[in-house]
């Protein structure tokens, strides 16, 4: 199934997974994946949905409570610095907020305003110099990399700006990869039929054995769009998910990013420095050099 004709391994499910993605796990730290989520899609995505170790109990690795009411994303007091030399750079200066389930947020502020390392604090890929950040809950920032490799990947789903599909993984084997890399999923026929509603609710279905070179950059977007929403996660986190598009192809994405939001009952994080796609929000956070100088909410809806 892989182009590239790897010696690659056949998951639970049944999809021949390369070796770059079965990659042992247990050398990544949250700070080193970091520094390194641009070297390869395989990394990065894996990073983000790859489970590790021995399955959690249930109550570890569910979002789902009896407390519906309480915010699904807590942010504590959160800090980020980075030392360089002999000087240290504060990025976050001690950030607070919630967010409620269902909101759809946008975080917005001007190149070095601190969004984007917001943005990877809050789905774990980092570590805060101090505070946390708590998912439903659970104060995930300190956690061992395996339990939250775990929760990561059950509870969110993460939309890049540069797309990182795998080239040699077609349309559907890219949405489907999640579901496979999971190990309590169910049959593959399950998980196919799942994909294929996702592409087709994108408008991909007649493009599921294209690969990605052979899309366009909306068509690639609108993939990993549907890749986000695979496993049906509380949670959906998106990093400019226009921002490599032409306005055309980048007003469809949002389009149909709101629609799978809607249709999935998801809570939307999104960052952006758009203040026309911001305006589409109910809720807007303004950072400016590494702090919070303004909210704003509406009545708008995510309805397009």
């Amino acid at each position: 199934m892989f182009a590239d004709g790897g010696a690659g391994e056949v998951s639970a499910a049944g999809l021949a997974l390369p070796p770059a993605v079965l990659q042992p796990t247990n050398a990544a730290s949250p700070a080193k994946m970091r520094t390194e989520l641009n070297r390869s899609p395989y990394r990065l995505f894996t990073a983000l949905i790859l489970l590790r170790g021995h399955a959690l109990h249930p109550s570890a690795t569910s979002l789902i409570s009896d407390k519906e009411s309480a915010p699904i994303i807590v942010v504590e007091a959160l800090r980020k610095s980075l030392r360089t030399g002999s000087t240290t750079v504060d990025i976050l200066r001690g950030l607070d907020f919630t967010i409620e389930r269902g909101e759809f947020v946008a975080i917005m502020g001007a190149s070095g305003s601190g969004k984007s390392t917001l943005l990877g604090l809050l789905a774990g890929l980092d570590n805060p110099t101090s505070g946390n950040v708590r998912w439903q809950g659970t104060a995930i920032s300190y956690l061992p990399e395996n339990e939250l490799a775990q929760l990561r990947g059950r509870n969110i789903g993460f939309v890049f700006q540069s797309y990182q599909l795998i080239p040699t993984l077609t349309a559907l084997e890219n949405v489907l990869l999640p579901y496979e890399l999971n190990a309590e999923s169910g049959g593959r026929r399950e998980g196919l039929d799942r994909a294929r509603q996702l592409l087709t609710s994108v408008g991909l279905s007649e493009r599921l054995d294209h690969y990605p070179v052979q899309l366009s950059g909306g068509e690639q977007q609108r993939v990993a769009l549907a890749r986000a929403f695979m496993l049906r996660p509380p949670i959906v986190l998106a990093d400019e998910p226009t921002g490599n598009l032409d306005s055309t192809n980048g007003q469809h994405v949002l389009d149909l990013l709101l629609q799978l939001n809607r249709a999935e009952g998801t809570t939307l994080v999104l960052v952006t420095h758009d203040p026309a796609l911001a305006a589409q929000a109910t809720r807007r956070i303004i950072l400016r050099d590494g702090e919070i100088v303004a909210e704003e909410r509406s009545a708008v809806t995510s309805e397009v």
